[in-house]
């Protein structure tokens, strides 16, 4: 076993560590406790965008709940974590106690650089959305509501300093499914990189591990101050969530996902 996991503990995050424990290469896993998955609606804005609100984040606790039921197989040793304990020495001894050849971190925190390179391990990120394209937080609700949703995707990187900016190891696009909304497409994103992640990481060499292909610098980095529930209207209102299906039906014509993968 030569893979240790740092996951966040939402189910898409707990998904991607159930589908790698199933290789057999997994031998620690540090999971970091992260915000509530419902977040409370906010205050300040009209009714009509407080049921948008709501109906969307209650959306996507039923979808994620539905499409990634904890069923963990087999029992991986594990700690679980603060955010402010992330970066500590309790989760550096518990990392060179594992002795993995390979770290995959997913849905965490930054991790520092200087304190990983103390590890002696490759560490590996991966995140929602294609980079460059599509880089920082809720990627996957971006290229819906830019009405191109076949960008959707995954993308795992080498962990640098720069907020998803690795050299690319591997990336993923969504199949595009008629009656998929919103949350399904994402789901289905998250499902379909697993599964693939999982098949390279059977048969990897980890001895010779890979080296990822340097992003270039186009994309954009979305902050969480980019998004507000009025981007919702788009997506509910106006399209009623059939953004998928308008793609697949010609109504809508956008651009085609150019992945990399060095495996």
């Amino acid at each position: 076993m030569s893979v240790l996991l740092i996951t966040g503990d939402h189910p898409r995050h707990r998904f991607l560590a159930t589908t790698l424990n199933k290789t057999g290469q997994v031998k620690g896993w540090i999971r970091e406790t992260r915000e509530q998955f419902l977040p409370p609606c906010p205050t300040d804005i009209n009714a009509d965008l407080r049921s948008l609100f709501t109906h969307h984040f209650a959306q996507r606790k039923r979808i994620e709940e539905e499409c990634f039921a904890d069923n963990l197989e087999g029992k991986i040793e594990h700690i679980e974590v603060a955010a402010s304990e992330l970066n500590t020495a309790r989760v550096k001894d518990f990392i060179q106690r594992m002795r993995p050849r390979l770290v995959i971190s997913y849905g965490c925190h930054k991790l520092d650089v200087e304190y990983l390179n103390e590890v002696g391990a490759t560490f590996w990120n991966t995140h929602g959305g294609l980079s460059p394209e599509y880089r920082g937080v809720v990627t996957h609700f971006w290229p819906s509501y830019f009405l191109e949703p076949q960008m959707t995707g995954m993308t795992l990187h080498e962990t640098t300093s720069d907020l998803d900016g690795g050299a690319i190891v591997f990336q993923t696009a969504v199949s595009l499914v008629k009656g998929d909304g919103l949350h399904r497409l994402a789901a289905r994103a998250v499902s379909e990189y697993a599964e693939a992640l999982a098949s390279h990481l059977s048969r990897m060499d980890f001895a010779h591990l890979p080296r990822g292909r340097r992003q270039g610098t186009s994309g954009r980095i979305f902050t969480r101050a980019d998004w507000r529930p009025e981007h919702l209207v788009l997506v509910y209102r106006h399209h009623e969530d059939r953004i998928v299906d308008k793609v697949l039906s010609g109504e809508l014509v956008g651009r085609t996902a150019k992945l990399v993968s060095v495996f």
